[in-house]
């Protein structure tokens, strides 16, 4: 159990630092893209794999396609609404967003998704919401600040309780409430708060203006996490499906480079 918490301690820091480095040092945008691929999901999803078994893991996968809305709710909410106190907004902005992330869960959660009725979610609302960010401005971080020790150490610990509180509930309820919570932004939304706190809101809407860019990723990685678990295992199955992600991603930066 030891070794189990000290590996979901690991992943999850190297996550963050990633992401860090995404947003203040390349862009935003770059990191909007990264922060809506498999990776506090992934986490997650795994781990369910490791603590309850491959069908258990398997099955939740299916109902992280579904709550994938619950998580663009909670993006729209919080780039919707807006304080003129800054730490006000921070703190009421992110209560009103997770505040919509679980009405959205609670119905979510009265359907019965299969594979296929769970895909039409994302198949719908990642162009709807594509759409609805469209014309959000793609700012830089200019004037770059260095995070001190103290930010990062509060941001690690707040991704990290959330990780470990959501694979946890996974011991309590089904894996369709399981595959639901896993959706939930655990390496985003800390990433949002340090930039809203370091920066502007607007460095905080660019990030969440390129998440559907990356959400493509996380519905391959659900689908491939569907089927190839019960034929490959945690292990193997994880490896491929990532690699299908990083495929994706190629294709879509070199897209992007060549339309600009």
């Amino acid at each position: 159990m030891a070794n189990l918490f000290l590996i979901k301690l690991i992943v999850s820091v190297v996550f963050i630092l990633i992401l860090s480095y995404l947003a203040e040092k390349i862009s935003p945008k770059f990191a909007g893209i990264i922060s809506g691929v498999p990776t506090g999901t992934a986490i997650i999803i795994f781990f369910y794999g490791l603590e309850q078994g491959t069908d258990f893991a398997s099955k939740s996968s299916v109902f992280n396609l579904a709550g994938m809305l619950s998580m663009q709710v909670f993006l729209l909410l919080y780039l919707k609404f807006q304080f003129k106190n800054k730490k006000l907004d921070i703190l009421l902005t992110s209560l009103i967003a997770i505040l919509g992330y679980f009405i959205t869960i609670l119905i979510l959660r009265q359907f019965h998704f299969t594979i296929f009725t769970a895909l039409i979610i994302p198949i719908i609302f990642i162009p709807l919401f594509t759409f609805l960010f469209k014309k959000i401005e793609n700012v830089k971080i200019q004037n770059k600040v260095k995070l001190s020790k103290s930010i990062l150490l509060v941001r690690i610990i707040i991704a990290i309780s959330i990780i470990l509180l959501v694979t946890g509930i996974a011991k309590i309820v089904g894996p369709e409430w399981a595959g639901l919570f896993s959706s939930f932004p655990t390496t985003l939304f800390p990433l949002m708060l340090i930039i809203h706190l370091t920066y502007e809101k607007r460095h905080v809407n660019t990030i969440i203006k390129n998440v559907p860019k990356g959400q493509w990723a996380m519905v391959i990685y659900v689908l491939a996490v569907f089927f190839l678990y019960p034929l490959f295992g945690i292990y193997l199955g994880t490896l491929i499906s990532y690699s299908l992600v990083i495929i994706y991603l190629f294709l879509l930066f070199y897209i992007e480079r060549r339309s600009q």
